[in-house]
C-alpha cells in the first residue's frame, strides 16, 4: 500500500534530508524499504486565468494516490517551487512489487487552482498538464536518480500554447535507502519487455460505429514454480485503412487514467521498424511482401503500441529458458469485448448477466520464442498470424491447458467505460488485489459461481457431447474470421540481457590475430604471414616445358661434342683446303665409329644421358604421367614424340652445355600432432587411403612409439578391418606387456573375433597391473555379462562403483577454504578442458587425476546396489561455481561408470562396447538419458550413417541441454552430411557464438568456411578458417584462407595461404589448381605451368575449378605447355 505523506512539504535532499528540512509534526516517518518521490521545481508553467496562477502537484503511482502538495504561486518566469515529498512502500508480495516498478511509472499532475468566487463554496481546480516519472533506473541498480519528466498538456489547457523551447517540466528526484535488488538479482536478473504494435488486416466484422468495444491481448510469462505472469494489453484502437503507421512513433505505458495524450508516451523509447526480410517471426519472405504492404496501409488495424515490462529474478530466468526449450511456441490471446456502462450506484442487467464477461472474436498467436536461446539475441520482433483459438490446438504446439481470457473472465469484465483498471501483470500464485478488485471482490465471486453453475447446467444438458469438442464451439466464436481476413499481429520481445551469452568480437580477433586493435566492423584484419610458422627456404628449383627443351638441346649438344672428339681421335680433323670425303670413305668411318661407341660402351652412356630430358618433355610438355590405355594410342604418341625430338635436335647442335645437380632433400615440416589432425581430417572426410598414409607415417618416424599404434589400430577399428587392428594392438604390446591400454584393446579386439578365453586374459591382466582404474573393472564387467557371468559382471560393476566413490570423495576432501595453488590450477584445467560426458575419463590410466569441472551425483548401475543419498547430495554440493566451468544448460548429469568407459570407447571406436555401456547407463538413471547419453548415441548412429536415428537423439539432447555446443556442433555435422547446409550453417554459428568451445571446433570451423565459400561470403570464410589456423593449421584450413583471398582478389595473402597449405600436404590438388590461378593473375608462366602440372598429375576431381583454371590460360596466353 502507498504511504501518506501527510502534510508533505519540506526542502532537502531526498536520499539525506538535512536538520534544517525535518518532516512537519505529524508526518509519519518513512518506512525503511520506502521508494520516495520528491517534485522540486516545475518549469514553464502558464494558466489559465492568469500567468502566475495558484498550483498544486498531485501524485499517483500505480493506481493509488500518494499524495498532494501544498498550494504554491507561480512566478513570473513561469516556475514554481514546490519542495514535495511523497513515498510508496516496496514490497516483493505486495501490491507495489518490483514488476510494478518496472511497468509503472510515477504520474505527476499539476493543476491550477481557481481563485474562489462570490457564494462558491469550493475552490475550482483545472488540470494543466501531466508527467511521468520512469522508476526503471531503480531496477538497474541506482539508489538515486534525477529527472527533467516533460509536463505534458491536457487538452484546452493554456501549456498547449506554451513554445517548445520553454521545456515545460518538472524537476523530480527518486530515491531509495538501499538498492531495491541485491547483486545476484542485478546481476543474474533480467527484464522482459513485450510490446505489442498492432493487429493487421482484421475481419470486417470490426466497425467503428455501434457499441464501444474493447480489443485485448494477453501473453503468459512463466515465473517459479506454477506461477505466471499475466502481461495484458487492453484499450486497442480500431482505425481504418489508408496510410500506414508513422515510423518511428513512440511506446505507450498501459495506463488507463491519463488525462494529457502526450504523458502516455514512454520516454526514448520508439517502434522504429525495419525490413520485412530482417523479422523473426511469420509473413517474411519476399512473396509476403505484397500481402504486408497493403495490410498495413489499406485495411483496417487495431493499434496498441503499448509495452509492458516483467522483471525475472535469477529462478524465473532459469525456469524460463527451461520453458523455452521445451515449447517454442508460446501463445498470445486476442479477443474482442464489449465495454459496459457503469452507473453510480447502480448495477445494470447486463452487469448481472453472464454475456458480460463473454469471449467474442477470440483469437491466439503462436510466437517462436526459440531464437531467444541464441547466443547474444536479445530480442524477436515480427509478424505473427491469427488464428482461431483451439483447446487441441494450442495444447498441441505450446502445451498450454487453460485460456487467459476464460480464466480470468471475471476480472477482465470489470473494465467499464470511465473506469481504469491496472495492468494484470502479478504471478497468480502470489496476486495481491488491488484497490478496485478489491472492492468488486464479491461481484467477482457472484461471477464464478455463475459461470459455475451455467456449465455444470449445460454439460449435464448435453452430457453426450465430449467436453474438449464443447470447449473448441465455445472458444471459436467468430474466432474463424481471423483466418478468412489474414490477420497478423506485429510485436516485439525484448530482454535487458541475453539468455544465452555470445562471445564478443574481440575474443574472436584475439583468438585469430593476437591485434584487437585491428578489429574492425565488417571483418577481422589478420597478417597472414605471421600466423604461418618461419621454417628453412626450400632450395629453388626451375623446371616447366621451357626448360626441359632447354635440358634437351643442351644434353644433344654435349653428346655431339663428344662424338665429334671421337671422330677426331679416330681419323683425325679434316681441314677445309683437303677438300671433300667421297662417300664411300663417310660410309666406312661411320661404321668403324659406330663399331667404336658400341664396343667402348659409349652409345649406351649416349642414351642414358638422353632417357632423362627425353622423359621431363614428356612429362612438363606433354604432361604424360600414366599409363597408356591402348597399345596404338602409345604407338601414336611415340611417332608424334619422335618427330619432335629429332626437330629439336637439329636445333640444339650449337647450344652450351649446362648440367643441374640434384638438389637435396627438404626436411619434413609437419610434426607428429599434425600427422594425427591429418589423418583424423580425412577420416572425417571419408578419405581413408589418404588417413592410413598419414599414420603410415607416424609409425614410420617412430616405431617404438606405442600411442602411434593404438592410434592405427583404432583408425583400423573404424573401418571393422578387425584383424589389421588386433595386430596394430599387438605390435603396442609388444613393445610394453604391462600397457593398459594396450592390454584393454587387445581384449575388446578378441571379443569381436569371439576369441573369449583371450579377452578375458586381457581384462583379467589389466584388472591386476591398474586396480584403481574404473574404467578396466566396468569393461571387465561387461565381458562378463556378455559371458553371461552375472556374479562376476555385479562383482566388477560393484567394484568399478566403489572406485568412483572413493575418486569423489577425494575430491570432495580437498579444502575449499584456501585458495591455493592447487585449487586455482585445478579451475584452471577445468575451464579450459572441453566438455566430455564425464571428465578425466579421456585415458583410464587418467582416472585417479579425473578432478571434473563437475561433480554430480553418482547413479549405480541397474544391476548393482544404488548410491547412497547422503553421497549423492555431497556430489550435488561439490558442483563448481566457475560459470566457465560449468556453462551447460539448467543441470548437470549424473557422472556414472558407464559414461566414464564411453569416453575412452568412443575415442578408440570400439562402437559395440560403446552400445553395451550406453544400455547399462540408461538402466542407470531413475530421472531418465542424460544429455551426454543422447550425444554418445547420436555419434554413434553419424557415424553408420543413419541419420534419422541420430537426429532424434540430438532432438533429446538438445531438448535437456540446449546450451550445450557439442551438441549444436554434432546437429551441424548431421545436416551437414544430410547435405542441408542452411541448417548447418545455422548451427555452427550458434556453437561459435558459445563461449565455451565444443570439443572438436576444428571440424566446426572446417565446415562452416566451406559453407561460406558456397554461398560466396567469402569475408566470413577467411574469418573462419583463420580461426580455424590459429586453433589447429593444417593443408585445409589454409586451403580456405588461400581460397577465400583469391576470390577476395588478395593475391599476395592467397599465396602465402597457399603455400603454407602446400608445405604441410603437397599432395593436395586443390592447392596446386590454386596456386597456378594466382600465378596466371600475377604473369609468372614457369610457376603456373608447373602448378597445373601437378594439378594434372594429382588429378583434380573439381571439374568446374579446372575450367576455370583453362578460361585464364586462354585468356592470359599461357599456363599449358601442351598449345
Amino acid at each position: 500500500m502507498a504511504v501518506p505523506a501527510g502534510p508533505p512539504s519540506r526542502k532537502g535532499s531526498c536520499a539525506a534530508p538535512p536538520a534544517a528540512a525535518a518532516p512537519l509534526l505529524g508526518e509519519p516517518p518513512a518506512p525503511s524499504k520506502a521508494v520516495r518521490v520528491a517534485v522540486w521545481k516545475a518549469r514553464g508553467l502558464k494558466g489559465s486565468k492568469s500567468d502566475t496562477p495558484v498550483t498544486v502537484v498531485h501524485a499517483e503511482f500505480n493506481g493509488m494516490i500518494l499524495g498532494e502538495s501544498s498550494k504554491v504561486d507561480v512566478l513570473p518566469n513561469g516556475t514554481a517551487e514546490y519542495n514535495f515529498t511523497t513515498s510508496f512502500e516496496y514490497s516483493r508480495d505486495g501490491p507495489n512489487s518490483l514488476d510494478s516498478i518496472a511497468q509503472s511509472p510515477v504520474l505527476l499532475t499539476v493543476t491550477e487552482v481557481l481563485p474562489r468566487e462570490k457564494r462558491q463554496k469550493e475552490e475550482k481546480t483545472v488540470p494543466l498538464g501531466q508527467a511521468v516519472v520512469d522508476l526503471l533506473p531503480l531496477l538497474q541498480g541506482q539508489c538515486s536518480f534525477k529527472v527533467l519528466a516533460p509536463l505534458y498538456a491536457v487538452p484546452t489547457s493554456p501549456l498547449e500554447n506554451v513554445p517548445p523551447e520553454a521545456k515545460c517540466g518538472l524537476e523530480v528526484t527518486v530515491c531509495v535507502q538501499e538498492p531495491l535488488l541485491s547483486a545476484t538479482q542485478l546481476s543474474n536478473g533480467n527484464l522482459l519487455s513485450v510490446t505489442l504494435e498492432a493487429a493487421y488486416s482484421v475481419p470486417e466484422a470490426f466497425v467503428p460505429t455501434g457499441p464501444l468495444q474493447n480489443y485485448m491481448a494477453c501473453l503468459q510469462v512463466p515465473a517459479v514454480g506454477e506461477r505466471e505472469f499475466l502481461l495484458v494489453f487492453k484499450n486497442g484502437v480500431l482505425k481504418l485503412g489508408g496510410e500506414k503507421e508513422p515510423l518511428p512513433r513512440p511506446k505507450k505505458w498501459p495506463l488507463g487514467n491519463i488525462m494529457a495524450p502526450g504523458a502516455l508516451n514512454i520516454p526514448n523509447s520508439f517502434i522504429v521498424g525495419g525490413p520485412y526480410e530482417n523479422e523473426d517471426g511469420e509473413l517474411n519472405k519476399r512473396e509476403d511482401r505484397e500481402f504486408r504492404v497493403q495490410s498495413e496501409s489499406i485495411k483496417k488495424r487495431i493499434v496498441w503500441d503499448m509495452e509492458r515490462r516483467c522483471f525475472l529474478d535469477p529462478a524465473a530466468v532459469l525456469v524460463l529458458q527451461k520453458r523455452i526449450a521445451e515449447c517454442r511456441y508460446w501463445p498470445v490471446e486476442v479477443c474482442r469485448m464489449p465495454v459496459v456502462s457503469s452507473s453510480k450506484g447502480k448495477t445494470s442487467k447486463t452487469d448481472k448477466g453472464d454475456d458480460d464477461g463473454q469471449i467474442f472474436f477470440h483469437g491466439v498467436a503462436y510466437v517462436n520464442m526459440v531464437p531467444l536461446l541464441y547466443p547474444g539475441v536479445k530480442q524477436i520482433r515480427g509478424a505473427f498470424r491469427v488464428f482461431a483459438y483451439k483447446d487441441s490446438e494450442v495444447f498441441e504446439k505450446t502445451k498450454n491447458q487453460l485460456s487467459v481470457f476464460r480464466d480470468l473472465r471475471p476480472q477482465i469484465s470489470l473494465t467499464k467505460e470511465g473506469q481504469w483498471a491496472p495492468g494484470i501483470n502479478s504471478p497468480l500464485s502470489r496476486a495481491a488485489p488491488s484497490r478496485i478488485q478489491r472492492e468488486d471482490k464479491e461481484k467477482i465471486t457472484r461471477d464464478k459461481e455463475s459461470n459455475r453453475k451455467l456449465s455444470s447446467a449445460v454439460k449435464i444438458l448435453s452430457s453426450d457431447v465430449p467436453v474438449e469438442a464443447e470447449n473448441v464451439t465455445y472458444l471459436n466464436h467468430n474466432g474463424q474470421q481471423y483466418v478468412e481476413a489474414g490477420t497478423f499481429l506485429v510485436m516485439e520481445i525484448k530482454l535487458e540481457k541475453a539468455l544465452v551469452p555470445k562471445r564478443l568480437p574481440e575474443e574472436l580477433t584475439r583468438r585469430c590475430s593476437g591485434r584487437p586493435r585491428r578489429l574492425r566492423v565488417k571483418g577481422i584484419t589478420t597478417w597472414i604471414k605471421e600466423m604461418i610458422p618461419t621454417r628453412p627456404l626450400l632450395p629453388r628449383q626451375t623446371a616447366g616445358a621451357e626448360k626441359a627443351v632447354e635440358d634437351y638441346h643442351n644434353q644433344i649438344t654435349s653428346i655431339a661434342v663428344t662424338i665429334l672428339s671421337e671422330y677426331h681421335e679416330l681419323f683425325g680433323k679434316q681441314l677445309p683446303d683437303q677438300g671433300a670425303i667421297n662417300h664411300q670413305t663417310l660410309e666406312e668411318q661411320k661404321c668403324q665409329l659406330n663399331f667404336e661407341l658400341n664396343s667402348s660402351g659409349k652409345y649406351f652412356a649416349f642414351k642414358e644421358q638422353l632417357k632423362y630430358v627425353v622423359v621431363k618433355i614428356v612429362r612438363e610438355k606433354y604432361l604424360k604421367t600414366t599409363a597408356f590405355e591402348s597399345l596404338e594410342q602409345f604407338q601414336a604418341f611415340l611417332s608424334e614424340l619422335y618427330v619432335y625430338l629429332v626437330d629439336q635436335m637439329h636445333i640444339a647442335l650449337n647450344q652450351v652445355l649446362s648440367e643441374e645437380a640434384a638438389a637435396p632433400t627438404p626436411p619434413s615440416c609437419t610434426t607428429d600432432e599434425q600427422l594425427r589432425l591429418f589423418a583424423h581430417e580425412a577420416e572425417v572426410s571419408k578419405d581413408y587411403k589418404l588417413a592410413s598414409l598419414y599414420y603410415q607415417q607416424r609409425v614410420a618416424r617412430d616405431q617404438h612409439n606405442i600411442q602411434y599404434w593404438l592410434d592405427y589400430g583404432a583408425f583400423y577399428l573404424l573401418l571393422d578391418e578387425t584383424i589389421k587392428a588386433q595386430e596394430c594392438f599387438r605390435e603396442a604390446l609388444r613393445l610394453d606387456p604391462h600397457h593398459m591400454q594396450s592390454l584393454l584393446l587387445c581384449g575388446i579386439v578378441a571379443v569381436m573375433l569371439q576369441h573369449y578365453e583371450e579377452a578375458e586374459i586381457f581384462f583379467e591382466d589389466a584388472s591386476c597391473l591398474e586396480p584403481s582404474s574404473v574404467v578396466v573393472w566396468t569393461l571387465l564387467g561387461l565381458f562378463y555379462e556378455l559371458q553371461n557371468n552375472n556374479i562376476r559382471a555385479e562383482m566388477a560393476f560393484r567394484e568399478a562403483n566403489k572406485l568412483l566413490q572413493a575418486q569423489l570423495a577425494m575430491e570432495r576432501s580437498v579444502p575449499e577454504a584456501p585458495e591455493g595453488e592447487g585449487r586455482k590450477k585445478q579451475i584452471s584445467a577445468e575451464c579450459g578442458r572441453p566438455l566430455n560426458p564425464c571428465p578425466g575419463a579421456s585415458l583410464p590410466e587418467e582416472a585417479e587425476d579425473s578432478a571434473a569441472s563437475r561433480l554430480p551425483e553418482a547413479v549405480e548401475a541397474a544391476l548393482t546396489c544404488m548410491v547412497p543419498e547422503e553421497d549423492a547430495t555431497a556430489q550435488q554440493n561439490r558442483r563448481p561455481k566457475n560459470k566457465e566451468a560449468a556453462p551447460r544448460g539448467l543441470s548437470q548429469p549424473p557422472c556414472t561408470i558407464f559414461m566414464k568407459t564411453v569416453d575412452f570407447l568412443i575415442k578408440v571406436n570400439a562402437i559395440q562396447f560403446v552400445h553395451m555401456a550406453l544400455a547399462h547407463e540408461l538402466l542407470s538413471l531413475q530421472g531418465g538419458a542424460s544429455c551426454d547419453y543422447y550425444l554418445v548415441l547420436a555419434q554413434t548412429y553419424l557415424l553408420k550413417e543413419d541419420f534419422s536415428k541420430s537426429e532424434e537423439c540430438l532432438r533429446e539432447a538438445i531438448r535437456l541441454d540446449y546450451m550445450n555446443p557439442n551438441v549444436w556442433a554434432q546437429k551441424g555435422h548431421l545436416c551437414y552430411l544430410k547435405g542441408d547446409l542452411a541448417e548447418a550453417k545455422e548451427c555452427y554459428e550458434r556453437t561459435v557464438s558459445f563461449v565455451v568451445d565444443a570439443a572438436e571446433m576444428h571440424f566446426v570451423y572446417l565446415r562452416l568456411g566451406s559453407i561460406y565459400l558456397e554461398e560466396k561470403e567469402y569475408g566470413m570464410a577467411k574469418q573462419t578458417y583463420l580461426l580455424a589456423c590459429k586453433n589447429s593449421a593444417s593443408c585445409l584450413t589454409w586451403l580456405g584462407v588461400g581460397i577465400a583471398c583469391y576470390r577476395l582478389e588478395e593475391l599476395a595473402e592467397a599465396e602465402d595461404a597457399l603455400a603454407e597449405a602446400n608445405a604441410l600436404n603437397n599432395s593436395n590438388a586443390e592447392v596446386w589448381a590454386y596456386l597456378a590461378l594466382v600465378c596466371l593473375q600475377g604473369g609468372r608462366q614457369l610457376e603456373s605451368e608447373q602448378c597445373y602440372k601437378y594439378t594434372v598429375k594429382l588429378g583434380l576431381k573439381n571439374d568446374a575449378l579446372l575450367q576455370e583454371i583453362r578460361a585464364v590460360q586462354q585468356r592470359v596466353g599461357f599456363g599449358d605447355p601442351s598449345f
